[in-house]
Formats: structure tokens, C-alpha cells, sequence
């Protein structure tokens, strides 16, 4: 199944607030669908499918990548669920959409993939690229991504920077300073669920 490309508040009516897929919020609280006012008890299956679409939504990932991501966390030492998250976390797309550079993770990635980020002082053109500490993101010197730039930063995706980036407008480059810690993470998720989830097949 490959990337979602359909309609954005679809999803968030029926999965809740995913920062990274969209800023808007939507007018109707149920889920979409002629049946979306129904309330209809959830099995523990449908309960932890949603909480792996959230993670699937929101970072804008295929169901083959977040299988390939939940794999690699269990084989890393520490909590898997934690590991996926930070995994997921320091991908470059969403390191960018953190620091403010883009108004939403998928337009952090086009930022991405149109040559327009620099990773110390290289173009990196790979959204999935893993961020480590101590890495300088910019963006390229040209006036076409400079402008681009200045049109997303004044209006960042999330008010908040987290601790382990840092971001200067003036220079128009941010600083990666550590690994994500798990309160910094804007998603609303349960992560445990996620690996219960994938612990049948993966």
C-alpha cells in the first residue's frame, strides 16, 4: 500500500488531531461516513489499527516502511515503542517540519526532495534520511528556497520547538542537539499498541 495522497481531514476526523498530516481542523467532530455518528464498540484489534494509521498518517509513511521501522526498533536496545517513535521522529522530513521550515510534514518533504534542505553543508535529498545529534540543517543558498523558506516561516506547523533542536531565523538554519525525548513528541499516541500490533507479523 503506498504513500495516502487523498483527503487530509478525512483521516483526522476519524483518527483525531495528527499535527504532522494537516494544520486544519475540522467542523465536524465524528468520524466521516453514514455511519460515523454511530457509537460502535471497538474491538482491541480496531483499537490498536488506530493507533498504528496514526503513526502511518501523520508521518506520511507507506504500511511496508512503518513495518521496516517497527523491525529495526526491536532489534535496538531499549523500549521498542520508544525506539520507533524517536526513529520516526528524526527522520529528516519531520526534523524540518519541527523546526518550523514547513507548515506540514508533507511539505516538509517536498522542501526535501526538491533539493532544497542542506544537511552540513550537502543537499540531502532522502526524507528519510536519520538525523544524529549534532547536525546542521539549512536551507540551500539560492533565492528560490530562500524564499520558500520565508513564505513557511510565518506560518510554522507547531508553536513549540522541541528541546532537542534549535532553530535560527536570521541565518535560516537550525541545530540538531540530541535525541528526541518521548514528552516532546506532538502526536498523540500509544506506542505499545503499536508494537502489540505488529508483534503478530512483523
Amino acid at each position: 500500500m503506498s504513500r495516502y495522497r487523498g483527503p487530509r481531514l478525512r483521516v483526522v476526523r476519524r483518527l483525531g488531531e495528527l499535527p504532522g498530516l494537516s494544520r486544519k481542523s475540522p467542523r465536524r467532530a465524528y468520524p466521516p461516513g453514514q455511519h460515523g455518528q454511530a457509537r460502535k464498540k471497538r474491538s482491541e484489534y480496531a483499537v490498536r489499527l488506530e493507533e498504528k494509521q496514526k503513526l502511518r498518517f501523520n508521518y506520511g509513511l507507506s504500511e511496508r516502511q512503518l513495518l521496516r521501522y517497527v523491525r529495526k526498533a526491536r532489534r535496538a536496545a531499549g523500549s521498542t515503542g520508544q525506539v520507533l517513535l524517536q526513529m520516526l521522529e528524526m527522520r529528516l522530513d519531520n526534523t524540518v517540519f519541527r523546526m518550523g521550515m514547513a507548515p506540514t510534514i508533507p511539505g516538509a518533504r517536498q522542501l526535501v526532495n526538491h533539493g532544497h534542505v542542506m544537511v552540513n553543508g550537502r543537499v540531502v535529498d532522502i526524507a528519510s534520511y536519520q538525523c544524529r545529534p549534532g547536525e546542521v540543517i539549512s536551507i540551500r543558498n539560492n533565492d528560490r528556497s530562500r524564499k520558500l523558506l520565508e513564505q513557511n516561516l510565518q506560518f510554522p506547523g507547531l508553536a513549540h520547538l522541541p528541546s532537542h533542536l534549535e532553530f535560527d531565523k536570521n541565518k535560516m538554519e537550525g541545530k540538531v542537539n540530541s535525541v528526541i525525548e518521548r514528552e516532546w513528541v506532538a502526536l498523540q499516541v500509544n506506542e505499545l499498541l503499536v508494537v502489540e500490533y505488529y508483534s503478530r507479523q512483523a
